[in-house]
């Protein structure tokens, strides 16, 4: 089958079954199954190059299992997030594209900081996204990580070996994590469960196939988020910065809840969707 002809059919069955990157997922679909990246594959489409018989029975197995809404990250294996390739699976949160943008927000408190070495900590990492993120574009910061879930460490391990082995990943909670770092932290960022436990998350991908450890947050969800706003108070010095992920309709209540807390400076920003995303405060 031609690679155009491939695609362009995986790509009307995702949108049949409401995907909404149908063509993309398609294309990573394909670019996987031939071990290329897209640029390649699309020049390769584009010149009517085929699949062989082997890689099409392959690739058609794969755009079945998808158009079920099963996570294409966890099929491919990997998950993109900023510059970096992250392995993914069952077990671990996959990251999403508008923790990017609160990342960013932890990306240029760092980069203020006057210090040769800031440290940076970042609580619930998951796949490790966000702390890998500071560690590979702030390379002179100190970065430190907390994740409870053994299942997700396992991919947790194998993304900082790769990218920061220099970095420190601890098991644990991040309600007690670093007590040795007590008053040393520039920058805290987390992106903690925070769905509240009634809700049922709109994608199937996430509430069917996300650990539920990394989704729910009590009763308003908001149970962690009181934990990141108690242990940043524990971990930054005067000055730090916090920034804290959440769903778009807690801003005010993040708000209110650090204001609360002492936090100076606190402000809620929009993910590129015009979105509230995360609220940031200054210790």
């Amino acid at each position: 089958m031609k690679l155009s002809v491939a695609i362009e059919s995986a790509t009307k069955r995702f949108e049949e079954a409401g995907i909404e990157s149908a063509q993309a997922d398609a294309e990573i679909l394909a670019s996987f199954v031939l071990g290329i990246n897209r640029g390649e594959l699309l020049s390769k489409a584009i010149t009517d190059e085929s699949f062989s018989e082997e890689d099409s029975v392959k690739f058609n197995e794969l755009v079945a299992i998808r158009a079920e809404r099963f996570p294409l990250q966890h099929l491919t294996g990997f998950a993109y997030f900023r510059q970096l390739e992250l392995k993914v699976g069952p077990g671990v949160f996959v990251p999403r594209f508008e923790t990017e943008v609160v990342t960013q927000l932890a990306v240029d408190a760092l980069k203020a900081i006057p210090s040769q070495e800031p440290i940076a900590v970042d609580l619930a990492t998951g796949s490790g996204a966000i702390a890998l993120s500071l560690a590979t574009e702030v390379p002179n910061a100190k970065v430190y990580a907390v994740e409870l879930s053994l299942d997700a460490l396992e991919y947790t391990r194998a993304n900082f070996a790769r990218y920061a082995p220099s970095a420190d990943l601890r098991q644990g909670d991040l309600a007690d994590a670093f007590q040795d770092l007590n008053g040393q932290v520039d920058v805290l960022i987390s992106n903690p469960p925070y769905i509240p436990d009634e809700m049922i998350p709109i994608y199937p991908e996430v509430h069917l196939h996300d650990p539920s450890l990394a989704l729910y947050g009590g009763s308003d969800g908001l149970d962690l988020i009181r934990k990141v706003d108690a242990s940043a108070r524990r971990l930054l010095r005067p000055g730090g910065s916090l920034i804290i992920e959440h769903a778009d309709m807690q801003g005010k209540a993040v708000q209110e809840l650090l204001l609360a807390s002492g936090w100076r400076h606190v402000a809620t920003h929009k993910d590129l969707a015009g979105r509230d995303r995360a609220t940031t405060g200054i210790r």
